[in-house]
């Protein structure tokens, strides 16, 4: 039980510091750097996951030797 109310407040601490911080300019700069390389990086595993899965439908279609 004490593990959950420590994560708990972890993610309320959490929340709390990025609002403070995305009040500031600079802090939202930041934060707004980190959400781009975020979204840079899952775009990039979503066209990996979609070209391995067409590779995939591909190679069953094939005819077997």
């Amino acid at each position: 039980m004490k593990n959950l109310l420590a994560f708990l407040l972890g993610i309320i601490a959490g929340f709390v510091a990025a609002h403070f911080l995305n009040k500031d300019p600079r802090g939202a700069e930041l934060l707004a750097d980190i959400d781009a390389r975020i979204e840079e990086f899952t775009g990039r595993i979503g066209e990996a996951y979609r070209l391995e899965e067409a590779r995939r439908s591909s190679a069953d279609d094939a005819p077997a030797v």
